[in-house]
């Protein structure tokens, strides 16, 4: 292996790659609210319509032949198209109608990808065939090459031949790769930028500490020194404003205006919880990577909690919060491990390694009977992730 691969998804090999090491990055600014907005919602409907036609056209095509028909068949069955019944869509971006096809190509291949896994045993969870959209969850399109102008705070969509600002709160770093504009379900734009050859910031300092990290649903995350850290769970706590829009919003006859706007208000209240859970959790992952340089946690079912513990297990969002310290982990220079999910972290004693099987989900303290070790149940469980993490 070269000096210039990383040895695992989550740390560089030697110091001189991780100073030359790139990333890609998405930057996202919200356009700002004016009159010609709307025109955007007019050129994501036309961007919906050819998602229908391509979806029923696959029906069909595959109800009579029992096949699928190729992305790039697709594409040349769209720009005849344009030619012969569908001559407004010829005022279209064509790359951005050739990325619907795309989304369609992908889905496919997503859906018979998961079949052959499942049919492997290689994974239990299911990708679903893909289905029409409805018209306003149909909320994105992406520009690649051309089909725009962009100078400074303004984009113009060139086939509309109109001008958006957006607010550019920071400098946008890399090549820029793609431009997808996207519609949220409170009615914002918001303009999204992917960029490649993003350099990294500058890693935090090493402090030589590791520790291994018990999630619980009383405590969020419980380390092997003691320490624990409690959620602040904002979704139990919007509760009583959620429940408020909630039956305004049924008193509301469906598709009147009223009935709209409170849609919108409610989606505003589950945009503010999940902004600052994402806030709180981006902090805490910054802080962990400051504090640690060895991280150790352990691989969860979250699908089997959701099902056992329902709304808690999402409020809390693990798997969104270990997919935000991964990206911090690498970012810094930090060494991120998960150990197997079946691996027995909770009965073992962490001194002796004797087992309690007699154990429940009640007791938070126990003595084990072999070495006399008071241990508190979740403390004890992170001693053990940690020393199963740095073995592995």
């Amino acid at each position: 292996m070269g000096a210039d691969t990383p040895t695992t998804p989550y740390q560089w090999e030697t110091e001189s790659f991780q100073k030359q090491y790139t990333m890609r990055k998405t930057y996202k600014y919200k356009i700002q609210n004016q009159s010609n907005t709307i025109r955007l919602g007019n050129l994501l409907d036309d961007m919906w319509h050819i998602h229908v036609h391509i979806m029923r056209l696959q029906r069909r095509y595959y109800r009579r032949y029992k096949k699928n028909i190729s992305a790039f068949t697709m594409n040349r069955h769209v720009a005849k198209l344009k030619k012969r019944t569908k001559p407004h869509w010829k005022s279209l971006p064509s790359q951005v109608v050739q990325d619907v096809v795309l989304r369609y190509g992908k889905a496919y291949d997503a859906f018979f990808k998961n079949i052959k896994e499942r049919e492997a045993g290689k994974t239990i969870r299911k990708v679903g065939k893909p289905k029409i959209k409805g018209r306003h969850k149909y909320n994105s399109m992406t520009f690649t090459q051309a089909g725009y102008t962009l100078e400074d705070n303004r984009i113009k969509v060139n086939c509309i031949n109109t001008w958006f600002s957006f607010h550019k709160h920071r400098e946008i770093e890399g090549t820029i790769k793609t431009i997808t504009i996207k519609r949220d379900r409170c009615g914002d734009y918001w303009i999204c930028f992917s960029c490649e050859n993003v350099p990294t910031p500058k890693p935090l300092p090493k402090t030589g500490k590791s520790a291994g990290f018990d999630f619980g649903l009383k405590t969020f995350l419980t380390t092997s020194d003691g320490s624990k850290i409690a959620s602040p769970q904002f979704l139990k706590k919007s509760l009583n404003k959620l429940r408020t829009l909630n039956k305004s919003l049924s008193r509301k006859r469906k598709g009147s205006g009223n009935w709209y706007r409170a849609c919108r208000a409610l989606s505003r209240q589950y945009r503010k919880i999940a902004r600052q859970r994402e806030d709180w959790q981006w902090k805490l992952a910054t802080h962990l990577c400051t504090e640690y340089d060895t991280l150790c946690f352990e691989t969860l079912n979250i699908e089997g909690m959701k099902r056992l513990w329902g709304r808690k297990v999402s409020d809390l969002a693990f798997y969104q919060f270990i997919q935000s310290l991964k990206f911090k982990c690498a970012t810094h220079d930090k060494t991120f491990i998960q150990i197997r999910q079946w691996a027995a972290t909770t009965k073992p004693c962490n001194n002796c390694g004797r087992k309690n099987n007699n154990l429940t989900l009640s007791d938070r303290q126990w003595t084990c009977p072999s070495c006399d070790v008071n241990h508190d149940r979740d403390i004890n469980a992170a001693i053990n992730i940690e020393q199963a993490g740095l073995a592995a």
